[in-house]
């Protein structure tokens, strides 16, 4: 054989090299995604990394940029499940990983789709204005679809320790999402131009710059001094006999622990131990029994209430004769028992309730565990406890804007989000809801109270900060003077409208990236 004939059957194999090297490099930019998801996970608590959001949307702005749609799309839900699949796995704490990947999925397909609004507008002036209003829109559309919406994730409630936490009181949860967001993506932004040569980032800079500017400067805002007079209050956390969801079948075991421990909170404060309450809050589902159909139920309550000598507020399963059950929070009075109640009215889709029955059974048998569905109610809760202004927000009411919100202008002095988190053992869970709550004290100014069955309960102080709290599963009572507040924030006063404001920038945007496409097109032979 000859040379000339060795060297041309050796050069089919020369390129081969270079294309494995295309397809590693095709693998960069997914990897990046899915990498930018999990910095998100990894921002929210019990982590304290809250800054973790800004380089994970700046890999994803790096990876979206002027990236066609469907790659958008693939690489958005690439980073929607490094974001939710691990943040969400409490979920299936109890019932298995079906619910859980079925959840984290469709979180994770409206997170997809947010991307690809992202990237068309990644070709527009001040693009990332643009892309973190469209993330503020998704985040805006999760929050009401489907079934009312799931808001788990917001970006907002991973900020409660962060720099940013002040913009809460200015414009809510949207804004202070839009800022982290909006500055994660000025990061690369500006990384990008110097990258190129650029000779003047400095309009780059100021999307970086702006945010935090107006984080410090809303800082005046997070007060947390007593407007209206303090009041000493009482969070009971009586614990169950076991986690999971067969506490359930323990229902007078939860009862008499609460009860237990409300008695030796009055035992403690007929010993000088600790001061005496003004009022006293129990979880939600403290009495899965229902005091007005059981005797007995009634009793145990009334003597721990007795024993206390103050007004409580007790978590409790209504159950009517017709109708659906209600979640229920009940003031019960030492002298005339129960007063008052206020209806959970965000109720948990697949938990409280279940929609599209027949097809859930399909996927899970563990829907029939709810043999008989949760209703909601209509109007907000606010007791009145000793003369204090106590506004309800059952659990998993907490993530929804608007429940909170109306609330406190409901005339609620202090919050309390009673919440039962047996069902998620040791999981995350309970100190995601636990950030939520800090949110909402510095979103409204308020303090918030947070009774929970087994752990973490707290108390919240105005600004956000934790000044008490207890460890999981083990019965306690935390006794905390607290101000009382009555002033509103102006996120309490606008309401929707940053939300919807940054609705209508994200559509503007979309509008330009449509119109440029269009231009794009007409000039194209």
């Amino acid at each position: 054989m000859s040379s000339a004939t060795r060297t041309t059957a050796t050069e089919p194999s020369a390129p081969a090299p270079v294309r494995a090297r295309r397809g590693a490099a095709r693998l960069i930019d997914p990897g990046l995604a899915a990498a930018a998801g999990v910095l998100l996970y990894l921002s929210f608590p019990p982590r304290p990394l809250w800054w973790l959001a800004l380089p994970a949307f700046a890999l994803l702005g790096h990876v979206l940029h002027r990236r066609r749609p469907r790659a958008a799309f693939g690489l958005g839900l690439l980073a929607g499940l490094g974001f939710m699949l691990p943040l969400l796995v409490w979920t299936g704490e109890e019932v298995g990983p079906v619910p859980w990947l079925a959840l984290a999925t469709a979180e994770a397909l409206l997170i997809a789709l947010g991307c690809l609004g992202i990237a068309l507008v990644t070709r527009a002036p001040l693009w990332p204005v643009w892309g973190a209003a469209v993330w503020v829109t998704a985040e805006a559309v999760r929050a009401r679809a489907p079934f009312g919406g799931f808001p788990w994730g917001k970006i907002a409630f991973g900020q409660a320790d962060g720099v940013f936490l002040p913009l809460a009181a200015v414009g809510g949860t949207p804004l202070l999402s839009f800022a982290v967001v909006l500055c994660g993506f000025g990061l690369y932004a500006v990384l990008r131009q110097l990258r190129e040569g650029r000779r003047r980032p400095l309009v780059a800079a100021l999307t970086v710059l702006v945010p935090v500017a107006g984080a410090l400067a809303a800082r005046p805002l997070v007060d947390d001094g007593p407007e209206d007079g303090t009041a000493t209050a009482a969070v009971i956390q009586g614990n169950v006999p076991r986690a999971g969801f067969d506490f359930n079948a323990q229902r007078r075991a939860v009862l008499d622990n609460h009860a237990r421990r409300t008695v030796q909170l009055a035992n403690d404060v007929r010993a000088g131990r600790v001061p005496k309450p003004d009022f006293v809050v129990w979880p939600e589902n403290s009495s899965d029994l229902d005091p007005y159909a059981e005797s007995d139920a009634y009793a145990v309550i009334d003597n721990a209430v007795k024993a206390v000598g103050v007004p409580v507020s007790i978590g409790s399963v209504v159950a009517p004769t017709t109708g659906p059950l209600r979640n229920t929070q009940i003031l019960w009075d030492p002298q005339r028992g129960p007063v008052a109640t206020y209806d959970k009215r965000h109720i948990q889709p697949f938990g409280e309730y279940i929609p599209m029955r027949s097809v859930a059974r399909v996927f899970s048998s563990d829907v029939d565990r709810v043999r008989r569905d949760f209703g909601p109610g209509k109007v907000p809760g606010v007791f009145t406890m000793s003369g204090s202004r106590v506004g309800l927000v059952t659990c998993y009411e907490a993530a929804f804007d608007d429940a909170v919100r109306d609330t406190v202008r409901a005339g609620a002095q202090v919050i309390s989000v009673p919440s039962n988190n047996a069902t998620f053992g040791r999981s995350e869970m309970t100190y995601q809801q636990l950030a939520m709550s800090r949110v909402r004290a510095v979103e409204h100014s308020r303090s918030v109270l947070v009774p929970v069955t087994s752990g973490v309960s707290a108390v919240i102080r105005p600004d956000g900060q934790i000044v008490r709290q207890t460890k999981m599963f083990t019965p306690d009572a935390l006794v905390e003077t607290i101000p009382l507040r009555s002033s509103v924030t102006p996120a309490t006063r606008l309401g929707a409208w940053p939300e919807y404001a940054l609705v209508a920038l994200a559509a503007l945007g979309l509008g330009w990236s449509a119109a440029f496409t269009a231009r794009a097109r007409r000039r194209t032979p």
